[in-house]
């Protein structure tokens, strides 16, 4: 029987990856600089690949924005998921998810500006934040740690409260950004039905080590 060229369609398949990278790395760029009308022609040399090679991968280039925006918000997300795996209490991995995305407006500008550039709109998203924040609340709900009974629109506020924080923190270099991040998340705690002392304290509670986790050479 004739051999299948298996080590070939490897490469091919590990090409089209790294092709599809570099484009959702520029648009991502771009992005974040507020740049969302360039042509394709300078997405793909920012790219460094080749105008064919863009329409192999995405139909247009708000395709690849989208995928942009997806990509970025869902790294954001499976961050958030490692780091809170540990806790059982749905209310404070809330909690601990939003203190976190607060430090990594700094830590992660990119994903930061693509996460405000986009705004409110990723509410609805089925991927990154917006499903993952909304299945905590559901969560914590359930299980009496929140009074809402309107995921949807505690929701809502949530992200609403996220978009000002992290404009407040882009915008103002010298605010403290833990100090921000934990009192935002005090006050939706109280709001979403947590007694005052106790929201205090889960927001006082330590966090993951996110350093290590976002550069980890460098924590070694």
């Amino acid at each position: 029987m004739p051999q299948e060229p298996s080590a070939p369609v490897n490469r091919l398949e590990r090409r089209k990856q790294r092709t599809r990278a570099a484009l959702i790395a520029a648009a991502q760029t771009f992005i974040a600089e507020g740049k969302v009308n360039v042509p394709v022609l300078e997405i793909t040399q920012a790219a460094d690949v080749g105008m064919g090679s863009f329409y192999n991968h995405f139909e247009s280039k708000e395709r690849l924005f989208e995928a942009a925006v997806a990509e970025a918000l869902d790294a954001h997300g499976a961050l958030l998921d490692e780091l809170t795996s540990a806790i059982d209490d749905p209310a404070e991995t809330f909690a601990c998810s939003f203190r976190l995305t607060g430090r990594l407006f700094r830590r992660r500008p990119q994903e930061a500006q693509i996460l405000l550039a986009n705004g409110l709109s990723l509410m609805a998203s089925e991927r990154g934040l917006a499903p993952r924040a909304l299945r905590d609340i559901e969560a914590a709900a359930k299980a009496g740690r929140f009074t809402t009974d309107d995921p949807e629109l505690a929701l809502a506020i949530a992200a609403g409260a996220l978009m000002g924080m992290g404009a407040l923190i882009r915008d103002q270099p010298d605010r403290d950004d833990a100090a921000t991040a934990d009192k935002t998340t005090e006050d939706l705690l109280r709001l979403l039905g947590v007694p005052a002392d106790e929201a205090r304290e889960i927001c006082q509670r330590p966090l993951p080590d996110l350093d290590a986790l976002i550069h980890p050479d460098s924590a070694a």
